[in-house]
Parts: C-alpha cells; structure tokens; sequence
C-alpha cells in the first residue's frame, strides 16, 4: 500500500520512510509478497499459445513415468490416448522437465535392491548384528535373521564375542531350523553386509543348501532394510524402556519379544497380519490383555464365551 501511494505521489521519500517505521517488517514482506503473487498470477489479455493442459491430465502424465520408468514420451502419450486425452510428445517432455523427471532411459536405470528385495522377497532371507550395552556399560552383540517374505524373526545368538567360529554355528543351527520347517528349498539368497565377522566357514553352510551370499554395496544400509527396520522396532518398541544386566538377561527378554513380534503383533506390510499369521478373532466375548515384558507391551484378545477368566 505504501508503495502504491508512493507511486501515485501522495508521499515522499522520508513520508515513506516514517511509515513503513510504525508497521511491522511482516507487514511490510507481506505485501511485496502479495504484488509478487499478482503480477505472475495475472492472465494477458490475448495469450497465445496451446492451451494449458488440466491438473488432472498433469498428474496423470507425472503417475505414469513415476509407476512405468521405462516409458518414453511417445509410450506415455500412447497410454494416454487410451483414456482419453489427447496429448502430444512435446506435451510429455515438458512436463516431466517441469517436474524434474529425467528421460526413459535415465531415468529406468539398473533394478536396484529395493526392486530386487520386493519381487524377490520370499526366496531371500537376510541376516545381521546389533549391539547393546548393559547396565555395566558392557557390548553384547545380538545375531539375528529375517525371512523377507513373512518377517519370521529368528534369534540366533547373544555374545560378547562373535567370532568366525561361534558365527559359524549360529548358520548351522538357522539352517536345522529352517529344515525343520521345510523351507529350505523356497531360499535362494542370503543378504548380509561386508562385517568382517562373517568367515568363509558361514558362506559355505548356506551355500552347500544352494542359497547363494549377497554382499549389499558398502556403507548401504538401505541394501539390508527389512533387517534395518527390525531393529528399529526391537529398540524402540523393547530394549529402549529396559536395563540390560547380562547377557542371559538380554536373550530372555529378546525372546520374548520376539514370541509377540512372530505371533501377536500386527504388522503393517502384511496388512495387519502377524508373520505367523493369527487365526481369526472371535466375533464376541471378554477383550482381555496380557501384559508382555512386565507391561511394556499390551497384547488384546478375546475370550471364548463360556470360558472363565484368569
């Protein structure tokens, strides 16, 4: 406003001055804010041109190079035709320049690991360490491995000292279990990072089975996500609330959790569903809970009708 009147010659130099000096700097940014806004958001009077195309047909060309990176322009054009728009390859290319979105062959790229982990899910399996310190500020190492198909945790051991050799028989004794169950055969890969814990000796158990070793690339975590994101949930949901006094102590409570993790807990990526899947609730009865590690975590059910509670 101030400017306006300037403008206009209704205030001089040192008028102007004063006035903005009694209004507040926010004040004043927001009105070159709102002149900046109208001068780029005014139509011309006779604007030439192609017609803009609508926001709906925009975000269908941005959906369609994001969901089919191997698309080129005249692809995506194509598909569009068979909805119902009627849009050109120029029209395509300076949208997804706009949006910054890099050409088919660019932007497709190599398959990347978390392609690769999603498409191959059930027939990899993955493995990893995270430490915790006790309450005497002592390391322990836990050894864990996933199944990335139905997030089956398996604790494979807790040491202070995880050597080649202790490691070696944690492979072993996963693969008795996962004998036991018969799941051996769907395997085909296992992911682990470049830890120099890792000896020969653990390679060659998994692969006497057929289950070839993925190195992930270093300083990747992103490569190892399914186990990265156990551990999240492990600290955050458990070992975060509790002090750790030993390493007994540390596998009693790791197997708990994990008993709730495998059987209780709802898990988003399996649409709410456990890693062992649960049966179906009861339709009606008592909710009743049961308190997990002293009542860190609540777990619900319901009671059959008829059936007296504890």
């Amino acid at each position: 406003m101030a400017a306006s009147l300037k403008k206009r010659g209704r205030l001089t130099t040192s008028q102007l001055g004063r006035v903005i000096r009694i209004l507040k700097p926010e004040t004043v940014i927001g009105w070159r804010r709102e002149l900046v806004r109208r001068k780029w958001t005014q139509t011309p009077a006779n604007q030439g041109g192609r017609p803009r195309i609508s926001k709906e047909l925009a975000e269908m060309i941005v959906q369609l190079a994001k969901e089919k990176k191997r698309w080129g322009y005249g692809k995506i054009a194509g598909e569009l035709q068979k909805l119902g728009y009627e849009v050109s390859e120029s029209t395509v290319r300076n949208m997804l320049k706009a949006h910054d979105i890099l050409p088919a062959p660019v932007r497709f790229g190599s398959i990347g690991w978390r392609t690769l982990m999603r498409h191959y899910k059930h027939q990899l399996l993955a493995c990893d360490f995270f430490a915790v310190e006790t309450l005497r500020l002592q390391t322990v190492y836990v050894f864990f491995f996933i199944e990335l198909g139905t997030r089956r945790v398996h604790l494979a051991g807790v040491t202070g000292n995880p050597d080649g050799v202790w490691i070696t028989q944690q492979a072993r004794n996963m693969m008795w279990t996962l004998n036991e169950r018969g799941v051996v055969t769907d395997l085909r890969c296992l992911i682990r990072d470049n830890d120099g814990k890792y000896a020969s000796s653990f390679d060659a158990v998994f692969e006497s089975e057929g289950i070839k070793i993925l190195r992930t690339p270093y300083q990747a975590p992103n490569a190892n996500s399914f186990a990265e994101r156990w551990v999240l949930a492990v600290r955050s949901e458990c070992l975060d609330h509790i002090l750790i006094w030993n390493e007994a102590h540390l596998r009693r409570v790791l197997n708990e959790f994990i008993r709730y993790y495998n059987f209780r807990r709802p898990h988003q990526g399996l649409a709410q569903q456990s890693p062992v899947p649960r049966t179906s609730p009861e339709a009606e009865g008592v909710v009743r809970r049961r308190q997990i590690l002293g009542g860190i975590i609540n777990d619900y059910d319901r009671a059959p009708i008829g059936l007296a509670l504890p």
